[in-house]
């Protein structure tokens, strides 16, 4: 009778090991949905009015994350990569092509966004920011 329970005790043990070790892994301080608070002549009141925001809540896959935006319009999406050093790519910005009425802020928004590089977290905040020190800030949409 011990030995039967023994065993079955071991296959439980081996099942919750390899359970465990199969769950991707997110990195909770970048991996989730942030709000755009502060990017250059915007009020906040606007971005808050236009939803705008990021999601990276996906799995990171070869160190990428794919992510998509909205700006009040169109669904964007990219690839992105945050580097251990702050540092940040990202690549393959699309969207889709409907027309709106004001599209201000998203064409500023997806011309600028591709050309961030650095990345810094600072408790909810996310602040990214291009080579000449252009910045947008994010927060947590879990947190505001």
């Amino acid at each position: 009778m011990n030995k039967i329970m023994l065993s079955v005790l071991a296959v439980l043990c081996l099942g919750f090991i390899l359970n465990c070790s199969s769950v991707p892994m997110k990195n909770q301080q970048i991996q989730r949905e942030w709000m755009l608070v502060s990017f250059e002549e915007y009020a906040k009141p606007d971005l808050i009015k236009y939803k705008a925001g990021i999601n990276l809540t996906a799995s990171a896959e070869n160190g990428k994350i794919k992510g998509s935006a909205f700006m009040g319009c169109n669904q964007m999406f990219f690839s992105s990569e945050f580097k251990n050093n702050g540092q940040l790519k990202i690549s393959g910005l699309g969207s889709t092509m409907m027309a709106c009425p004001d599209m201000k802020l998203e064409d500023h928004f997806s011309k600028s966004f591709k050309n961030m590089t650095s990345y810094s977290v600072e408790g909810h905040f996310l602040t990214v920011k291009d080579d000449q020190g252009k910045t947008m800030k994010f927060i947590a949409a879990d947190w505001d």
